[in-house]
């Protein structure tokens, strides 16, 4: 019960980030659907952490290169994705407004990426029919 608990709260919280997201873009303020292409960085930001979790053994090393290697490339997805929309805001494609909408849903998606991976991510006997 407490994975369905968990599922559910993760899918709320996604679904409050993509509304900001979409508030960000839809607004008639606003009204340019740039800052969508941050959904591209959301769907790729886990790839490298599944590659690493596949390749890597699970030895009691300190460091591991794969998953270094992974965790650099995802911080350098996050980073890209925080950083479009300023981008986009300092060349006057998007309002201001619009670019502090899109940062509240990527800072929500990401936490909610990460909350899924904390809560279902755990051990090796993973299951996606748990919940």
């Amino acid at each position: 019960m407490a994975g369905i608990k968990a599922l559910v709260g993760l899918s709320f919280s996604g679904a409050i980030g993509l509304t900001f997201l979409l508030l960000g873009c839809a607004l008639e303020q606003y009204g340019v659907y740039w800052p969508l292409f941050v959904l591209m960085f959301y769907i790729v930001s886990p790839i490298p952490h599944f590659i690493s979790k596949r390749l890597s053994d699970d030895t009691d090393s300190a460091s591991n290169a794969c998953r270094e290697l992974a965790y650099f490339f995802t911080t350098g997805i996050v980073v890209s994705t925080f950083g479009l929309p300023i981008v986009l805001a300092r060349a006057t494609v998007i309002k201001w407004g619009a670019c502090g909408l899109v940062m509240a849903g990527n800072a929500v998606i990401y936490l909610t990426i990460l909350g899924f991976f904390l809560v279902f991510g755990g051990g090796d006997d993973f299951s996606w029919e748990q919940w």
